[in-house]
């Protein structure tokens, strides 16, 4: 059990006791003092110690679950989440493979498939082909420490790439390899990213429950001369996989370097920094 708090509501304070309850329990957590893993003091002595309703203790621990920082458990308690994977390739063509390499871990794929397939009306759209154009699909289930975090299908044109076939893609970068092997280098991508829910086969793979929320990315990315070389679609956990987006404020007032369109507003960079 974690070290009693030493956080106090402020009943001067303008602040909801909610509120000030939920950054007293997020300090513990940020600070160290709560592990992941930890088991939250009950409800009944968040009450007592900081002398508030159970109401008021029931909405900063919903609050907390919304962001991700405790999971609550019927039967068991509240207990401290694990940390999530901040993943940076939402701005960066670089991937998820470096992007956990630059965090410290150790990621590797297990390969569902990789063939050559006949390419459907969306895919052939994404990639510029005929529909029916072979493409090599591969389905990867992608793991850091041994825990699944993303199920991502690619599709690549096969004439750009026909080695990709047969490579060894389960403890390496689909991206170096593309450059290493096959001369091919990404200039620039295009990436969606919204909500959905796990279905019972993706759930089953990410070791959630169906229904679980999952992050899906969209992307496509092209070589020099806008040439589409690589489709895929990825399904991150929602529990653990968190994104980080540079957000650039382009002026309508004329200033210099701020050379968009009226109304552009905010944009998120993509690889070379150009608008999603």
């Amino acid at each position: 059990m974690p070290a009693k708090l030493k956080n106090k509501v402020d009943r001067d304070s303008p602040i909801p006791y909610y509120a000030q309850l939920k950054d007293g329990l997020r300090a513990e957590i940020d600070s160290g003092n709560w592990r992941p893993g930890d088991l939250l003091p009950g409800e009944p002595e968040l009450c007592r110690q900081f002398d508030v309703s159970r109401t008021v203790v029931r909405q900063a621990l919903k609050e907390l679950s919304y962001e991700g920082l405790v999971v609550r458990r019927k039967g068991k308690g509240t207990f401290v989440a694990s940390p999530k994977f901040t993943e940076s390739h939402i701005q960066e063509l670089s991937g998820f493979f470096k992007d956990m390499l630059d965090l410290g871990h150790t990621p590797y794929s297990q390969i569902l498939r990789q063939e050559v397939t006949p390419a459907s009306s969306v895919v052939a759209e994404r990639l510029a082909l005929q529909v029916g154009a072979p493409v090599v699909q591969i389905d990867r289930l992608r793991f850091v420490e041994d825990e699944p975090l993303v199920l991502v299908t690619t599709y690549l044109p096969y004439q750009l790439c026909p080695q990709l076939v047969d490579a060894d893609l389960a403890h390496r970068s689909l991206y170096e390899y593309l450059e290493t092997v096959c001369g091919l280098t990404l200039a620039r991508g295009r990436r969606t990213i919204e909500a959905v829910a796990a279905d019972e086969y993706q759930a089953g793979l990410l070791r959630v429950k169906p229904g679980a929320p999952l992050i899906l990315l969209n992307s496509v990315s092209y070589l020099e001369g806008d040439t589409p070389i690589e489709y895929y679609k990825a399904l991150h956990r929602g529990d653990r996989s968190r994104f980080e987006v540079e957000l650039i404020r382009y002026s309508e007032y004329g200033a210099p370097g701020h050379n968009l369109p009226r109304g552009s507003g905010f944009v998120v960079g993509h690889g070379s920094k150009e608008g999603a």
